[in-house]
């Protein structure tokens, strides 16, 4: 084979692959239309709900697992339903808070190779699922009239400074974003703090207000009805 024969088969390889990719990118955007409407539209009916976010990791046994149930369970019997990722952990403990109070439990699963998977407190027909991420943030964020976040990894901090950022950089209107649990949360504080803030000046002094840090349930029920004592709730975006 003559290197003119070996360049024109990779060229056909190359165009043949780019094509490929094209067309699977085009039925992509119908996927994520999809799970889009399907979100808008059983969400749009839930409610007024919170935000509940946490590790999946975390053992029906934990402090952190009990307090989530129970800030759940507060909230529910405040007026508000609950929102959590579907998963087990903290997620759980919401549901299993929420179903507890008689309020409203939803669940935004998304498929993973591990961790997740359906926990049993959510309401049958509020059980969402998802393979996009970035639609399954659109849906906590926009029907959510708080946010809730416990010890986490990844995932909750991802959750927590995409709330953060759309609300400081004015995409969307302000709601109560509260930490739970001081001593998880004093670490990341101190270097918003110190290293952020101070030593780079990378935000401003009022961005500290996106946010408080509390420890128990009642302080979060305390800091959600303060705020919605003064503002109307209604959907993001």
């Amino acid at each position: 084979m003559t290197p003119n024969e070996n360049k024109n088969i990779r060229q056909n390889l190359k165009q043949k692959t780019w094509n490929e990719i094209k067309a699977n990118d085009s039925w992509a955007i119908f996927k994520v239309m999809s799970e889009f409407v399907d979100g808008f539209e059983k969400m749009s009916r839930i409610g007024p709900c919170v935000s509940v976010f946490g590790s999946a990791r975390t053992k029906p046994g934990d402090t952190y697992y009990k307090l989530a149930e129970n800030i759940a369970f507060q909230l529910t019997q405040n007026g508000y339903g609950v929102i959590t990722g579907g998963g087990p952990g903290i997620m759980e403990a919401g549901n299993k808070g929420a179903r507890r109070g008689g309020g409203v439990s939803v669940g935004l699963n998304i498929d993973l190779p591990f961790e997740q998977k359906d926990n049993s407190f959510i309401d049958h027909d509020k059980n969402l699922q998802f393979d996009y991420f970035f639609v399954r943030k659109v849906m906590f964020v926009k029907y959510a009239q708080g946010f809730v976040a416990l010890p986490g990894g990844f995932g909750t901090l991802d959750e927590l400074f995409e709330a953060m950022t759309l609300i400081q950089t004015k995409k969307i209107e302000k709601f109560p974003i509260v930490l739970v649990g001081t001593q998880f949360w004093n670490g990341m504080l101190g270097w918003i703090k110190e290293t952020l803030l101070k030593q780079n000046g990378n935000i401003h002094e009022d961005d500290l207000n996106l946010f408080q840090v509390v420890d128990t349930a009642e302080e979060v029920i305390e800091i959600i009805d303060s705020f919605y004592k003064k503002h109307m709730l209604s959907p993001n975006f």
